[in-house]
């Protein structure tokens, strides 16, 4: 074929590309087609779309800045500073699989009375914070720049329920770790918020209040102090925690040394009561609620960040952990506590050191921990709503006390 026809053909062909290009960008679809293409296939089944937590909306929030809501769930796939097993790097991405079951059709939670996926909130599933691997110093930098940034956005709605606690007015994150070192720069970001010391209760098998010189006294530089067992003293030494409302509950762990000294070395990283999770024997779930709110209080204008090691659970129930410890509690125990505490003035959360390399087949860590944020989740929602929603604590769930729920849940739709 001669030249100049191979070139009149191609011609022909990129301008019949750019023409259907054209086209397609410029073409509107009908509003009666586009509501045929809704109800044909506007639906996902839990199986089905892109792994976000619960099939929320995803979003990479750090480069939308006009992006706002009222609770986001982000990522902190972070595991360089653990002293066992690494691989919580993969745990955003296994919780948020593992969540896939709830979807905001299918997800009214009959203890609290309310779908929190289908309420006054915005939530929404801000992706991961591209943390280094390489450099422990710039990974504390770019989560605390990226909590603050986040945690400082506008909501979208205002509360039912108004404005009478610390945190109206800013969005609550949970985030999905990463080895629990994530908490340390999430409490910094918080503070700068808040501009006050606070509140942390946390669920653990360990105290992570260690000295870093647990580890090793003779090798030490500044940056050894940054790591999973040794944050909540660093945090306590910087200002970051109130030292008269925090809480440790779950504890099973062996200390340093010969003696409880872990427990009595004096120090602001003392400021915790000690709930072993051998207490629950005596005092049941409920009581661990009871002493926990005992501690720290129900005040508006103390701000509470909520941080869940995974590990607080039984290895036999959740063994893709970093660091494993026989004798926890039960899925179902720790689900109770957490229900009994929805009253708390949650600012922020966590759900932290999940490994899905040491999970077994059936995911169960994974999924006690999408089923922890649930939990969370529908408490800083259902704190929000005005009305008494009531709900469901192992009683009869009976005709009567769903018409009363209905009518409630109506009544907020309305005032809405």
């Amino acid at each position: 074929m001669p030249a100049w026809k191979s070139l009149v053909s191609l011609l022909a062909l990129t301008g019949g590309a750019i023409s259907c290009a054209h086209h397609g960008d410029t073409e509107v679809v009908p509003e009666h087609e586009r509501e045929e293409l809704l109800k044909k296939w506007d639906q996902e089944w839990s199986f089905s779309g892109i792994a976000s937590f619960a099939h929320l909306n995803p979003v990479k929030c750090l480069i939308e800045p006009s992006e706002n809501y009222d609770i986001a769930v982000i990522g902190a796939p972070f595991d360089t500073a653990v002293s066992y097993r690494p691989g919580a790097r993969f745990g955003p991405r296994a919780i948020r699989a593992a969540s896939a079951r709830q979807m905001s059709g299918t997800s009214f939670n009959t203890r609290a009375g309310i779908n929190p996926y289908k309420s006054w909130a915005k939530i929404t599933d801000c992706g991961d914070i591209p943390i280094t691997p390489f450099d422990n110093g710039l990974a504390e930098r770019q989560m605390y720049e990226a909590f603050l940034e986040l945690g400082s956005r506008k909501t979208v709605n205002v509360a039912p329920k108004g404005g009478d606690s610390i945190g109206t007015g800013h969005p609550k994150l949970v985030t999905l770790g990463g080895d629990h070192s994530v908490a340390l720069p999430a409490l910094r970001a918080l503070y700068q918020i808040y501009q006050k010391p606070i509140t942390v209760l946390h669920f653990d098998a360990h105290l992570d209040t260690w000295n870093p010189v647990r580890y090793s006294s003779y090798w030490q530089s500044e940056q050894t102090q940054f790591n999973h067992g040794s944050f909540f003293h660093k945090a306590s030494r910087e200002g970051l925690i109130s030292n008269t409302t925090s809480a440790h509950a779950g504890l099973r762990t062996r200390l340093t040394g010969v003696d409880a000294g872990d427990y009595t070395n004096p120090g602001p990283e003392q400021g915790f009561i000690r709930i072993h999770a051998d207490d629950i024997d005596e005092l049941g779930p409920m009581g661990v609620v009871e002493t926990i709110i005992a501690r720290t209080g129900l005040d508006p204008e103390q701000p509470v960040y909520l941080s869940v090691d995974i590990d607080v659970l039984d290895p036999s129930t959740a063994p893709g952990t970093g660091t494993p410890e026989p004798g926890g509690w039960t899925t179902r125990e720790f689900i109770r506590i957490l229900r009994g505490l929805e009253k708390l003035n949650l600012v922020g959360a966590d759900i932290v050191e999940v490994s899905p390399a040491y999970d077994n087949k059936g995911e169960t860590t994974a999924l006690a921990a999408a089923q922890v944020a649930f939990e969370i989740i529908t408490s800083m929602v259902k704190s929000g709503v005005k009305e008494d929603l009531g709900g469901w604590y192992g009683r009869l769930y009976d005709g009567e006390t769903a018409e009363a729920e209905a009518k409630s849940a109506e009544e907020v739709t309305r005032d809405e």
